[in-house]
């Protein structure tokens, strides 16, 4: 079934730069080796993968995202890249690693797929880093969201696109799967929506097109404003004051036996 959230991949790379910024964090626990088969798996337009394979890795890239894999390769035609869903992806041959940044909370009908299908994409002693949206990611956008929409009609709860997890219950998931999970972390990392007014107003039209997909493009337009108006108030906000979302991330390490 086509996902109803839809990405803009040029916004995404002006106004939500970042995303990929943050992963370098992740980044340094993959601690990727020249010649390491590595896939970056919710590889959006190749920011990452790009990072990894100057670092002299064997990079390939998949995402749900036809949109995103199609400005991906245009960005970096070298690195392979194609469109599979992370939740059920085979591959050809076994990686040596694979990388995850601000993807696996995309997952959410099947966060159990996307560990059975990294595993199997893994060689023996292979490894999976990742960091993603964890318990209390974003709950103040969130909870202005479903302030707002009731008024157009709409309850935001079955719309929530995000699979957001407290590390207890993902480093479950892992081990049930069979990985040695050598780290994990919860962590605060309070991040600034740049372009003053307009700030969250980006943020949800790339990440919360979800909840607005079946209104009217006026009445989504007027939505959005609503909801970042709340939720300017509720933070208290001056005019042209940037916001700042309240991002709570999990990085994990895990190693196939």
């Amino acid at each position: 079934m086509k996902s109803a959230q839809q990405w803009n991949p040029d916004s995404y790379d002006q106004h939500l730069g970042f995303v990929s910024k943050f992963g370098q964090g992740i980044m340094e626990w993959l601690n990727p080796q020249a010649g390491e088969r590595v896939l970056d798996l919710g590889c959006g337009t190749g920011d990452l993968s790009a990072v990894l394979a100057a670092k002299g890795a064997v990079v390939s890239g998949i995402d749900y995202s036809a949109e995103m894999i199609a400005k991906a390769v245009e960005k970096y035609p070298a690195i392979p890249f194609s469109v599979e869903d992370g939740q059920s992806f085979t591959v050809n041959k076994p990686f040596d690693a694979v990388f995850s940044n601000a993807a696996l909370h995309w997952m959410k009908s099947n966060p159990s797929g996307v560990i059975e299908s990294v595993w199997s994409s893994l060689r023996s002693g292979g490894r999976f880093a990742a960091e993603f949206g964890g318990k209390g990611n974003v709950e103040g956008i969130v909870r202005a969201v479903s302030e707002v929409l009731p008024k157009y009609g709409i309850d935001a709860e079955p719309l929530n696109p995000w699979y957001f997890p407290s590390i207890g219950e993902y480093c479950s998931l892992l081990e049930k799967q069979g990985f040695h999970v050598r780290s994990a972390e919860l962590f605060s990392r309070p991040t600034e929506l740049t372009d003053g007014d307009k700030g969250l107003l980006h943020w949800l039209a790339q990440f919360g097109d979800a909840f607005f997909h079946t209104l009217e493009e006026s009445d989504k337009e007027q939505a959005m404003q609503d909801i970042n108006q709340l939720f300017r108030k509720q933070r208290q906000l001056k005019a042209g004051e940037n916001a700042i979302a309240d991002y709570y991330r999990i990085r994990v390490l895990a190693f196939k036996p």
